[in-house]
């Protein structure tokens, strides 16, 4: 089945609260094949395989607030859903989302990752707000959680060990953000996660296998 990441524009002013693929309240990403342009307010993927975040808001207007959830899906497998608030290393209100330079993600910038599962296909997924706008940033998914320390997240995490990075054998979810800074990205594998194994994502400064580690947040990845 292999892998498609798709980088995906996200849409103005979309909130980071929406159900995952399945999951209570539907919705989830839908995006395949190879990024283009355009997309649909709708999150859906149009034929260039590019889409708009479709976040919704409380019933006040209001995002979600930082936390996790997750289950059982209706095809069989398992969804996960979880949300943070960036801020940095030792901030007075503690945080799972980390950020190591406020100058790319500022404080307060907020994040989803969404994860869904089911007999041949894995899906890994990713929202964000309050970035830079228009701009490139770099994401993978990493084997420890977030410290103080960028370092401390370990490196990426693989499916079969390897000397090299690609988005085979890893998980990327490189994005662009919008003139809003917002940005959406999706990885799909025929593979899951080890037990324990993959446990944060980071954000590079740059796309691609490397670059500076700007933020992090901690993920409770199911396997």
């Amino acid at each position: 089945m292999g892998v498609a990441a798709v980088m995906m524009l996200a849409g103005g002013g979309a909130s980071i609260a929406h159900g995952a693929a399945d999951g209570p309240g539907g919705g989830g990403h839908a995006a395949h094949g190879p990024a283009s342009a355009g997309g649909s307010a709708d999150g859906q993927a149009n034929p260039g395989g590019k889409a708009d975040a479709d976040g919704k808001a409380d019933a006040d207007g209001q995002t979600s607030e930082v936390g996790m959830v997750g289950g059982a899906s209706r095809s069989g497998g398992f969804w996960m859903r979880a949300d943070g608030v960036f801020s940095p290393p030792g901030s007075f209100v503690p945080s799972d989302a980390l950020t190591y330079d406020t100058g790319l993600v500022p404080a307060a910038a907020r994040i989803e990752v969404t994860q869904y599962a089911d007999r041949t296909t894995a899906r890994v997924g990713t929202r964000l707000r309050g970035l830079l706008p228009n701009r490139a940033y770099g994401m993978h998914v990493h084997t420890s959680p977030c410290a103080a320390d960028p370092a401390s997240a370990g490196p990426h995490y693989q499916h079969s060990a390897s000397a090299t990075a690609d988005p085979v054998n890893e998980v990327w979810l490189d994005f662009r953000t919008d003139r809003n800074g917002a940005g959406a990205a999706e990885a799909r594998h025929d593979w899951g996660f080890r037990d324990g194994g993959a446990r944060s994502v980071i954000i590079h400064d740059v796309q691609g296998g490397a670059g500076k580690r700007i933020a992090c947040f901690t993920v409770p990845f199911s396997s």
